[in-house]
């Protein structure tokens, strides 16, 4: 460094050299500064996880904003620079955000990928394989996905078979490449989804704690058959923040109290807005509704509320008129209080099954499609979701 340097060519002699040492000293001593791990997350919930517990550290970039599909996500150079650039990525999984599945394994080659459906302790819950999902019981609401397992008829499994498996998926070997906007087609690609049993789902964790190889642990853990909405149960977010914490202060000793004491503030408002929530939704458990699509199975279950049915499996396919028959007599014959929309879609089918019925309307959002990004939208997406079915079914 010298005098010459043009930006201290106007400074007379001694001056321009006290300029430039200072100059190379600020270089050198940013050269050694510590630099916090660049974090890449897919859709809105999750982004707001991972920001609340990075809260006064840094702020993590988002791929999946607004109403942009999990499942047709294209992504633009902008954030293919930003997974090659990243650290730290995290994600639900392939069975949700399918369209980053391979992205995730060439573009973002040098990070480390979480996929947050391998989280110790968290409940996982089946698809349910029809519009009309019949009687479920909610007495039992452990933290742990046994405890959900054996509530669920085994028939339910063996109806996913012979689903989708002939079909050419290349490098995605779960079977879910055909998944269009906002969870349309997670509810047809099931096959062989649950023989992964428990006691392998229990292996990934161990795989998780001792290797942190994720993205090799997209290929040991076939989750086909597994709901994907994994964070409309708060109890879920709480293990997902766990996991979350843990691998920022891998990646980050430096500000790992930091992290620490954000997921536990986080935590702690989630646990105490779980409680408020369940207490708003006593007075309305047991009125029957119905929601557009299949995508609040966890939150229904955390919560012991009983979706009668889904107009749609397949949101990107308009229901057919036998569907809209069977809706309208479900309506009909259960006294259903409240249908529900969403506003990535039209509302016209839902117009159409409500004719000739007292039952209301309202919109449920499960991405949290219009609210602001941030650490505060998950719980407010949480508190909107609970508020929406009060005011609706009362």
């Amino acid at each position: 460094m010298s005098a010459s340097n043009p930006r201290f060519a106007k400074l007379p002699g001694r001056k321009a050299l006290v300029a430039a040492g200072l100059f190379a000293t600020t270089l050198l001593a940013g050269s050694f500064a510590h630099a916090e791990p660049r974090v890449v997350t897919t859709i809105k919930p999750i982004h707001s996880l991972v920001s609340g517990v990075m809260e006064g550290v840094a702020t993590p970039d988002i791929l999946i904003d607004g109403a942009a599909s999990p499942h047709g996500f294209a992504l633009k150079p902008s954030q293919a620079a930003q997974l090659q650039d990243a650290d730290l990525v995290f994600w639900v999984g392939e069975g949700l955000e399918t369209a980053l599945a391979k992205a995730l394994t060439s573009v973002a080659g040098n990070a480390e990928v979480i996929e947050l459906m391998e989280a110790p302790g968290l409940t996982l819950l089946p698809y349910r394989t029809s519009g009309g999902f019949g009687a479920h019981d909610h007495d039992d609401h452990g933290d742990g996905e046994e405890d959900h397992h054996d509530d669920h008829d085994d028939d339910d499994h063996d109806e996913h078979a012979d689903d989708k498996h002939d079909e050419d998926h290349d490098d995605h070997a779960h079977g879910h490449d055909d998944h269009d906007e906002d969870h349309g087609d997670e509810h047809e690609e099931h096959a062989d989804g649950h023989e992964h049993d428990h006691d392998d789902h229990a292996e990934g964790h161990d795989d998780h704690d001792e290797g942190h190889d994720h993205a090799a642990g997209h290929d040991d853990h076939d989750h086909d058959g597994t709901d994907a909405h994994i964070w409309l149960d708060p109890n879920n977010a709480l293990a997902m923040i766990d996991v979350i914490a843990a691998e920022l202060a891998e990646s980050d000793a430096e500000n790992a109290d930091a992290y620490a004491a954000n997921a536990d503030a986080m935590k702690k408002r989630i646990t105490e807005l779980t409680a408020e929530i369940d207490k708003e939704l006593a007075g309305v458990r047991g009125r029957p509704f119905v929601v557009f699509h299949d995508a609040y199975h966890y939150f229904e279950d955390r919560f012991s509320v009983q979706a009668a049915g889904a107009i749609t499996l397949n949101p990107e396919t308009p229901a057919g008129a036998d569907r809209i028959s069977e809706v309208r007599e479900t309506i009909k014959d259960l006294g259903v209080v409240c249908v529900f929309s969403e506003p990535q879609f039209t509302p016209k089918l839902v117009n159409v099954v409500l004719e000739g019925s007292n039952a209301k309307t309202a919109v449920l959002d499960p991405l949290g499609t219009g609210l602001e990004n941030g650490p505060g939208l998950y719980e407010a997406l949480l508190r909107k979701t609970a508020d929406s079915m009060t005011d609706c079914l009362s």
